[in-house]
């Protein structure tokens, strides 16, 4: 069984000093190195000199561990409490803000895509996750398509086993983007009422 279990962090150092982990390791040519993000928290063998997991995280996984991927993302950084995320995730975005470029420049997962965002301009979570789909290099031969095209195709896995994005992760990402677009918008506003 395979597990990709990655978790989004506003701090992940801040998170690693909370808890009791192993890093995941690499072996590239028999050169052992430091996963960027994978860590243990069950009882794995590791280094004593390195305090890395001695199993590459690729093997590990074969073996039945499972690894977690701590990853920062800054948009967490900007979230004051769990009433603030809450009242966020719960607001409708302003979509038509996705056609001003500079807007699009500071949104996470979107920052270079907004040529794409022009063809195939989402209004909904749901056109937001395929527009996020559509980045993936296996999915480039959609873009110029239909929505209705896109859905009947877009969350296929690639008969070439290239790499796309499953329907959970895509609709996570959107889900992101659009809190990172509802406090793009909030931090507008406050900087209005402060200059007003």
């Amino acid at each position: 069984m395979s597990f990709d279990i990655d978790i989004d962090v506003g701090n992940r150092d801040r998170l690693l000093e909370l808890i009791t982990h192993t890093p995941a390791s690499m072996d590239r040519d028999g050169t052992i190195t430091k996963h960027n993000t994978g860590i243990y928290v069950n009882p794995i063998p590791a280094d004593p000199l390195t305090g890395l997991c001695n199993i590459d995280y690729q093997q590990a996984e074969q073996l039945g561990y499972i690894k977690l991927d701590i990853l920062n993302v800054h948009v967490y950084n900007q979230i004051r409490d769990n009433a603030h995320l809450d009242r966020l995730l719960a607001l409708d975005p302003d979509w038509t803000r996705l056609r001003d470029p500079e807007f699009v420049t500071k949104l996470i997962h979107l920052n270079a895509h907004y040529d794409l965002l022009q063809k195939h301009f989402p209004d909904t979570m749901d056109k937001l996750a395929m527009v996020l789909a559509l980045i993936r290099p296996s999915k480039r031969y959609l873009v110029g398509k239909t929505w209705r095209e896109i859905a009947a195709e877009i969350w296929t896995k690639p008969a070439d086993g290239s790499y796309a994005y499953k329907r959970s992760h895509a609709t996570s990402y959107a889900l992101l983007v659009i809190l990172h677009m509802n406090i793009l918008c909030e931090q507008a506003t406050q900087s209005n009422i402060k200059t007003v």
